[in-house]
C-alpha cells in the first residue's frame, strides 16, 4: 500500500524466524531468541525462547529447549517445552519428555519417559533461555 510505513524491525529480537532447510546438516548448538524451523539435520542441542518447529524431514540428535514446539521429524534427545508440545503423527522421539502440555497426534511414535503438568515446575525465561526442571517427588 501506499503511504504506509512498512519497515520491519532487524534488530534480532523475538520475531525473527530461522530457517534449516532439507539437505542442510548443522553439526554445534544453536541458540535463538526467535523461532526456529528444521527441515535438515541438527547434530547438537538447540535452546530457543520462541516456537520451534521440526518438519517431517527433519531431525535432531540432542536436546531440545523452548517455549513450544511442533514436531514432525525424528528426535534422539531430550525435549523440554515450557509450554506445549505437539507430536504429530509422523513424529518419532527417543529420549524425555519435560513439558507443560502434550498434545500427541494417532501414529505419533514415542520411547523414553514423560514429566508433564502439575510435575512440572521452574520454567523461567531469563537472559534469553528457557530453563525447564522436573519436580522430583
Amino acid at each position: 500500500m501506499l503511504g504506509r510505513n512498512n519497515t520491519k524491525n532487524t534488530t534480532g529480537d523475538a520475531t525473527s524466524v530461522n530457517l534449516i532447510g532439507n539437505g542442510t546438516t548443522i553439526i554445534g548448538d544453536i541458540t535463538s531468541g526467535g523461532d526456529v524451523r528444521i527441515d535438515g539435520l541438527l547434530k547438537g542441542n538447540i535452546v530457543i525462547t520462541g516456537k520451534f518447529v521440526l518438519g517431517a524431514s527433519g531431525s535432531v540428535e540432542g536436546n531440545i529447549t523452548s517455549v513450544n514446539a511442533d514436531l514432525s521429524g525424528e528426535v534422539r534427545g531430550t525435549v523440554s517445552i515450557a509450554e506445549v508440545l505437539s507430536l504429530k503423527s509422523t513424529a518419532k522421539i527417543a529420549g524425555d519428555i519435560i513439558t507443560s502440555k502434550l498434545v500427541i497426534e494417532p501414529g505419533a511414535l514415542f520411547t523414553g519417559t514423560c514429566n508433564m503438568g502439575a510435575k512440572v515446575k521452574n520454567m523461567v525465561q531469563n537472559s534469553g533461555h528457557v530453563n525447564v526442571a522436573a519436580q522430583t517427588a
